[in-house]
């Protein structure tokens, strides 16, 4: 029966299945049994015959001395001054209730010293007292630990102007190469063009095939905590769904840390994440109201609270696989040298319009083949946002997200494999909403598109210390790819627009073809046609050839990728830190775990 304890015959029972699962028997029994975590350590204490107190004094977790802030979710023990007499409140686990109870037995005096309290009651308390310094290392953390790979102290105002005027520079250069000094400005182009549409091309032709085989699946037991990080604002509609996905997760519910991470102003939110909180899997992280207002650095502020030996990052409108945690969980246990993972994410509103299938023809050959391929070759892994899976360990040791970056995976991706950790990809999915308007993939767009400049801009501050860092190799790609996320769709379009006027030129007053006007056109096919194989056969291998016809609109796409990026140039400007809230849960369609609830 739901919310009741084990009879006394069952408990043996309960205390075998505790230990096949590898887990503490309080928490067995609170997520087998339905009892709150309030309720089973009340029972707890009053069968140990120790008193229990449903709230923690705030001066017990304001005093508590904590010298490393990352230590913070590993407590369970702090004191308190009560009535001239030093109080132990404790959230212990079965073991040591039972050593607390054998101690009470043979010095009863202390009884009065020792108070049990409910491990949620503790965490709560702890972050509330705790607030100011998780605030702190939430913006500061990076900073501190690695000062010049920071978007806050590495993105001044020279630096942005210099950027932006390279940028009209070359995109200035493109827009004359088909008219004048053509020996000059078409080779510089084609290398500026051609370049990342081969790398595109190779990818798409590349040999699936040669990815080591996944790990064996870890049992229940070996399983270890898993993290689950989900920062939302203003999304309590999202709430519902976000239930149902982390519910389907093939995982021990016990080794579950699944944390929803809330603005303090996003109260709406906060109040629907609280009618699930009954789950005791399911745990609320408030981020106080501060600049900026930004993803990483909520999820900066939530990691010190991160109890998991691995941890993941969701957005709100993810649906991962039911497989993914324990299929991550395994690679990560068997590679000791492998330090993050990421999933690929594929869009399942794709038929809806012409722009959600052109966003998904983007996504199946980024995530589907160029991201592994890139990671088959161990080059620097650009993350998508959303399904990394990272040891805590090796995160923490990183200085987490960079909460001024705007495009903060990017940015991650990037240190971690500057600073010589190793990043993978996963073959397992987690489906995604593409934005459904104009309006939301512009502000969508224009984001990450100035995330990548401030990440470019970040990591070539010092090119001599980045090449050190980084190798030639990761250094080079690097370049190519981040350095044409940025300016490919631009250099695209004013190359386009220039060689068609040159064209009509061309046949209005007499003038004939010479081989700079053939080079021009290879210099198009090459590009359009790197990352047209990619679109194709990230979809083919996908199974969803009814998509196809849309990507004959890549070059209107790619001048909405322009648009994107002049307005991101504006931005970096006079708004580096903005953050543009995508919308999510706007689809008519029905997802993917709908239709599964639908049948």
């Amino acid at each position: 029966m739901r919310g009741a304890a084990p009879a006394d015959g069952d408990a043996p029972i309960a205390l075998e299945a505790a230990a096949r699962l590898a887990v503490d028997p309080i928490d067995y029994c609170v997520h087998r049994h339905g009892l709150s975590a309030a309720t089973a350590l009340e029972r707890a204490a009053a069968w140990a015959g120790l008193p229990y107190s449903a709230a923690v004094p705030r001066m017990a977790c304001g005093s508590a001395e904590i010298r490393r802030i990352d230590a913070l979710a590993g407590v369970r023990t702090v004191r308190a001054r009560v009535d001239d007499r030093e109080i132990v409140y404790c959230a212990p686990r079965f073991e040591g209730l039972l050593r607390l109870g054998a101690h009470i037995k043979d010095h009863p005096e202390q009884r009065d010293r020792i108070c049990i309290v409910s491990i949620d009651a503790l965490r709560t308390e702890l972050a509330e007292s705790n607030a100011p310094r998780l605030l702190d290392e939430a913006r500061q953390r990076l900073a501190r630990r690695w000062p010049f790979a920071s978007a806050h102290l590495d993105l001044p105002m020279g630096s942005r102007i210099a950027f932006v005027t390279g940028i009209v520079a070359t995109t200035v250069l493109a827009a004359l190469a088909p008219f004048s000094f053509k020996p000059v400005f078409m080779p510089l182009v084609g290398i500026l063009l051609v370049v990342p549409g081969i790398v595109r091309l190779i990818a798409a032709i590349h040999p699936q095939d040669t990815d080591p085989e996944p790990a064996i699946p870890l049992s229940d037991a070996e399983l270890p905590i898993y993290s689950v990080l989900i920062p939302l604002r203003d999304e309590a509609h999202m709430v519902p769904m976000l239930r149902r996905a982390m519910q389907a997760l093939d995982y021990p519910p016990e080794k579950l840390d699944i944390k929803f991470v809330v603005e303090s102003r996003s109260e709406a939110t906060i109040a629907a994440v609280r009618q699930v909180l009954s789950e005791q899997r399911f745990e609320l992280v408030v981020v106080p109201d501060a600049p900026p207002h930004t993803k990483p650095k909520a999820l900066n502020y939530a990691l010190p609270l991160v109890r998991g030996e691995y941890v993941v990052v969701y957005d709100a409108e993810d649906i991962p696989a039911s497989d993914q945690l324990r299929r991550a969980a395994s690679e990560l246990t068997a590679d000791p040298g492998l330090d993050c993972l990421q999933a690929e994410l594929r869009v399942d509103n794709a038929p809806e319009n012409w722009l959600t299938a052109l966003f998904a023809g983007e996504y199946a050959g980024q995530f589907g083949l160029l991201l592994p391929f890139l990671a088959r070759l161990r080059l620097p892994l650009p993350l998508g946002g959303t399904s990394n899976h990272f040891r805590a360990r090796s995160l923490r040791e990183v200085g987490g997200w960079d909460a001024f970056n705007v495009t903060e995976d990017a940015d991650l991706g990037t240190r971690l494999s500057r600073l010589r950790y190793r990043t993978a990809t996963l073959a397992n999915r987690t489906h995604e909403e593409a934005p459904i308007s104009l309006l939301a993939w512009m502000a969508q767009r224009t984001r990450w598109t100035k995330g990548w400049m401030q990440t470019f801009i970040v990591h070539n501050r010092s090119p001599r210390h980045f090449l050190e860092d980084i190798g030639w190799r990761g250094f080079l790609a690097f370049q190519i790819y981040i350095g044409s996320m940025i300016i490919s769709a631009l250099l695209h379009s004013a190359f386009l627009i220039s060689f068609i006027a040159s064209l009509i030129f061309g046949f209005r007053t007499g003038l004939v073809f010479d081989i700079w006007d053939v080079v021009s056109m290879l210099i198009l096919l090459l590009g359009y046609g790197g990352a047209g194989a990619l679109v194709v056969v990230g979809l083919l291998r996908q199974g969803q050839p009814r998509l196809l016809p849309h990507q004959l609109g890549l070059p209107i796409y790619w001048v909405l990728h322009s648009i994107a990026t002049v307005r991101a140039l504006h931005e970096l400007l006079f708004r580096p830190y903005f953050w543009a809230k995508t919308a999510h849960g706007r689809t008519k369609m029905r997802r993917s775990l709908e239709e599964e609830d639908a049948r």
